[in-house]
């Protein structure tokens, strides 16, 4: 399947099937038909295995960078543009990003940066990056101070999800995938029922595909497109929190799957939806297989702080949550509601 991210002149498709990491060399001719050299950006453990054959048809590099969350750093972002450089690498040459959602938002920021923009396409490899991290444009590293706090908007010039490369995936990195495809089914209305019935490839398009039309119609999430961060303020506290003790204790879409099930909670305690939206959030995220429980061990103060100065916020506590009318995001959450809300949901409610 093709679905076309429609941003005019700067249009480009996300290819859904086994085996679309093939179509690099067209790709690549379609869209830098200037390009000589193509530097691949991955990690050590990704370049060994078996399916890592892409063939740009040009001169082509491997560049090595540090595997997961560790790539998104300041240095690592450093080392992969000198890098770069050190190929010679021209304007019209291609960046591709080949991995998981760390690896093309380290890739996208480099090809974004080095000789202020050079051609990228994404190759992403584990579920999270196929439904999410590939798409949209959004590239860039984590500062000390959270995540993602330094980066650009920088739009590839294609995405190839290779379906095959799934079944090379942990079960842990599957579930993290998942975290992202039960925020969309949940934005789109889905229901659990759905899921049982629904082939593994349905679950990559309909979240490819409301990604696409929310970034068509607003490229740099000045509106509807911050939808898209359901359940992503507690997760980017939680990640920023735990990322302080280990890079591995929490991935991207465990923390989501917890805060879709606690941005329910807290539109409810605001008296915005029912038990039974609720309800219908846990089943999905049941459905799916996710952890939908704060664990103990995130300290109430620290999540709190977090959220106030995660990179959406403007000083104070800001959620994307549902409502009579729909998702819809919400300024200035009262922060004793959401001190409330984080208790109960500690304790299983």
């Amino acid at each position: 399947m093709k679905l076309g991210v429609e941003l005019g002149e700067r249009r480009y498709d996300v290819v859904i099937e086994a085996g679309a990491r093939r179509h690099l060399k067209a790709l690549i001719d379609a869209r830098a038909p200037g390009a000589k050299a193509v530097a691949l950006v991955t990690s050590a453990s990704l370049a060994a295995q078996p399916w890592f054959d892409l063939d740009g048809g040009l001169d082509q590099f491997v560049v090595v960078v540090p595997e997961g969350e560790s790539a998104k750093t300041v240095e690592a972002f450093g080392a992969l543009v000198e890098a770069l450089a050190a190929l010679r690498l021209s304007r019209d040459d291609v960046v591709v990003g080949v991995g998981g959602g760390a690896v093309t938002d380290l890739a996208g920021f480099a090809a974004a940066s080095y000789l202020r923009g050079v051609g990228l396409i994404n190759v992403p490899t584990t579920l999270v990056g196929q439904v999410d991290a590939a798409i949209g444009g959004k590239t860039g590293v984590n500062l000390v101070a959270g995540k993602n706090l330094l980066g650009a908007f920088y739009q590839p010039l294609g995405v190839l999800c290779d379906t095959d490369v799934l079944a090379t995936l942990s079960p842990r990195e599957r579930r993290s995938g998942l975290g992202e495809v039960a925020k969309c089914w949940l934005l789109e209305g889905r229901s659990a029922t759905e899921l049982s019935t629904a082939p593994f490839e349905t679950l990559i398009e309909v979240a490819v595909d409301l990604k696409a039309r929310l970034v068509a119609g607003d490229e740099r999430e000045g509106g509807a497109r911050a939808l898209l961060n359901y359940g992503h303020t507690l997760a980017h506290a939680m990640e920023k929190v735990a990322l302080a003790r280990d890079p591995e204790e929490l991935r991207h879409g465990e923390a989501v799957a917890i805060g879709l099930a606690f941005a329910a909670r807290l539109a409810r305690d605001l008296g915005r939806v029912g038990d039974e939206v609720v309800d219908e959030h846990d089943e999905v995220l049941d459905a799916l297989g996710l952890v939908r429980r704060l664990p103990d061990s995130y300290d109430d103060d620290e999540l709190i702080e977090a959220m106030r100065h995660d990179k959406k916020a403007r000083h104070d506590l800001r959620f994307v949550l549902a409502g009579a009318e729909g998702f819809s995001l919400v300024d200035d959450v009262d922060e004793t509601v959401v001190r409330s809300a984080l208790a109960r949901f500690k304790g299983g409610q």
